[in-house]
């Protein structure tokens, strides 16, 4: 197992601080078939070196990132594997959502580690009746967690409250050096108040903060790029994983850099001047 290794807590669960996103892998809003032999080798890689979370979603490819995700961890040892997907709104409702996720399970040909609420969706009762669908599929094994994103701080307490038998244990939202809101929001705080993960999505604001050149005159000090002083930002908090694409081997041998060390206070407050 790799020296990368940097955990944080998912419900009862351990995962590294870095994991491996999907979004773009195996198409956007439609399928794209063309690199699957490839896409499938990166997460392969990724989880040769140690990282355990991987994210995806129904929508990404129109199911087909989920797909590919089936095939990657094949040969692995699925209880060292943390499996996260989402259910789209147009699924939203406790029939549709049920059906969804049963056909996301089907395409990672495996039970779901956590399951989330992509977006929040206009309608609170559709909402609510997809958290009380979600903790009937935890009973019935096909699903272990629950979490939403995209929640503000507002809709977050809500679906808590709505909750009847199980606690939401995620939420994953646009966090990154740049866009900084889950900060200044107390979105946050209350989430390391109440222990539940900040799963960050778009970290490295699709390759920018990789190109910053006050980022990577941080990094020089700790023998790191500029891409990982950015996610060390991030999961330099207690309850923060990030999930940076993983595109190619090179970027996710990068992105695993980012654990297992720690920027000092002063350098992080420096690094927030950055951007």
């Amino acid at each position: 197992m790799s020296t990368f290794r940097d955990l944080k807590g998912i419900g009862d669960d351990k995962v590294t601080a870095i994991g491996l996103g999907t979004w773009g892998i195996g198409g956007y809003e439609s399928p794209y078939y063309s690199r699957d032999e490839e896409n499938v080798e990166v997460l392969r890689y990724g989880l040769k070196l140690g990282i355990n979370l991987i994210d995806t979603a129904e929508f990404y490819g129109a199911g087909h990132s989920e797909e590919l995700v089936g095939r990657a961890i094949e040969g692995f040892d699925r209880d060292e594997i943390f499996i996260i997907s989402k259910v789209w709104p147009t699924n939203f409702g406790y029939e549709r959502a049920k059906r969804a996720v049963s056909e996301s399970a089907k395409r990672l040909g495996t039970y779901i580690d956590l399951h989330l609420l992509h977006w929040p969706g206009t309608e609170w009762r559709k909402i609510e009746e997809t958290l009380h669908a979600l903790e009937e599929l935890v009973d019935e094994g096909l699903i272990r967690y629950i979490g939403v994103s995209n929640f503000d701080l507002e809709l977050l307490k809500r679906s808590q409250e709505a909750m009847r038998k199980y606690e939401i244990v995620a939420n994953e939202v646009k966090y990154s050096l740049r866009d900084r809101w889950p900060e200044t929001s107390g979105l946050l705080d209350y989430m390391k108040r109440e222990k539940i993960a900040l799963i960050a999505y778009t970290p490295l604001e699709k390759g920018s903060l990789a190109r910053n050149s006050c980022l990577a005159e941080i990094g020089r000090k700790y023998g790191k790029t500029s891409a990982q002083v950015a996610l060390n930002y991030l999961i330099w908090e207690e309850n923060v994983i990030a999930i940076p694409k993983a595109g190619r081997k090179e970027h996710v041998k990068e992105n695993a850099g980012a654990m297992g060390w720690r920027l000092s206070r002063e350098d992080r407050e420096r690094a927030r001047g950055c951007v």
